[in-house]
């Protein structure tokens, strides 16, 4: 065999680095490496949240329960009426059965009559009377009985009818009330989940920003003479509005100061921000809607310019908080739980719009 044959058959020889050992050693020098750049600390986590961020998540998550408090309020209002109405059309129900079973039983009366009588056509009774006189006499009563038997007949196939309506009338307020009720246990759940968000975020707080955000005060700790400012606020000469009505809710608004806040509620004790304003006005004699995008649209609207005391005042895109206005920029208003009735400058949120109720 030639040495060009043999050298032909001969293996090759094998790299001491293959390219998948080449591959695992590079993997293991990048891991080594990233290992020692954590243990140099040159790397680090997110760091914790400021104050102001925690403060805006805690805004955020008020906003956001009082938007689903306001949901909760509309959806209440219309379970109340509807709740209302089912009562109305069970009480005409039973009414209208009172009257059924009335009509049943002239009915009754009438069949029994007939039946002693024996059903006899009128010209044998006619042939076996003893005195024709007395038999027209009692076939004119007879012909009495039966026209008020056709009116009993009618006036039951009636009440037959108008239950039956007010049956249908009375399942249909019922299904609604059912849909406004599993409206208003969806609304609560989602407000009692933003509020425990907020809660969670307000523990992160130190405490002086945590007890600021607690009186409702717009930004930083303002001090405890927050209450006292507010109740020293109160005008002894009355209040500069442009009509009685307006100058009463003023005063209510007013008499609430230092009132807790309390979702749905809508006085005396506790109020949240539309509850409080429909209280206001309730005192002056005026109806105001229970919600606050029902109320932006209660009595007329005004320019920002044009305020004047009694006015209602609304904040953010969705119209979910609302003041009243007691002039020089200042209202009084529900801030949220934790945060009672108090007086805010009307620039602290986000203005979306005032209306005048009278």
């Amino acid at each position: 065999m030639t040495a060009g044959v043999a050298a032909a058959h001969r293996k090759p020889r094998q790299h001491p680095l293959t390219s998948s050992t080449v591959r695992t050693a590079a993997g293991l020098a990048l891991a080594g490496a990233a290992t020692a750049t954590l243990l140099d600390g040159t790397a680090q986590a997110a760091p914790p949240p400021s104050t102001a961020q925690l403060r805006s998540q805690v805004d955020r998550y008020y906003r956001e329960a009082e938007e689903a408090t306001e949901r909760y309020n509309g959806a209440k209002e219309k379970a109340d009426r509807a709740e209302a109405a089912l009562e109305e059309l069970q009480d005409r129900a039973a009414r209208r059965t009172e009257r059924l079973n009335a009509a049943r039983n002239a009915l009754g009366s009438y069949a029994t009559a007939q039946y002693r009588e024996g059903g006899m056509p009128p010209g044998v009774q006619l042939m076996l009377s003893s005195s024709p006189g007395q038999y027209l006499e009692r076939a004119s009563l007879a012909h009495q009985a039966g026209s008020r038997q056709a009116v009993a007949v009618s006036r039951y196939e009636r009440e037959v009818r108008e239950i039956r309506q007010v049956r249908r009338a009375a399942d249909a307020r019922l299904a609604e009330l059912k849909h406004e009720q599993a409206g208003l246990a969806r609304h609560k759940r989602t407000v009692e989940g933003k509020l425990a968000e907020a809660r969670r975020v307000l523990a992160e707080l130190p405490d002086e920003e945590r007890a600021a955000v607690e009186r409702g005060d717009a930004a930083g700790a303002a001090g405890a003479a927050t209450a006292a400012a507010d109740r020293a606020a109160v005008p002894h000469g009355g209040v500069q509005a442009p009509t009685e009505r307006a100058a009463r809710a003023v005063a209510f608004a007013y008499s609430a100061l230092g009132k807790p806040y309390v979702w749905g509620a809508t006085g005396p004790a506790a109020f949240d921000c539309s509850g409080l304003t429909k209280a206001a006005w309730q005192a002056a004699g005026v109806s105001l809607p229970r919600t606050t995008y029902t109320q932006i649209n209660a009595g007329r609207r005004i320019s920002r310019s044009a305020l004047a005391p009694g006015d209602l005042v609304f904040f953010y895109s969705g119209i979910s908080h609302v003041g009243l206005y007691i002039g020089g920029g200042q209202m009084i208003h529900a801030p949220h739980p934790g945060a009672p009735v108090r007086i805010a400058p009307v620039d602290q949120m986000p203005f979306a719009g005032a209306s005048r109720p009278v």
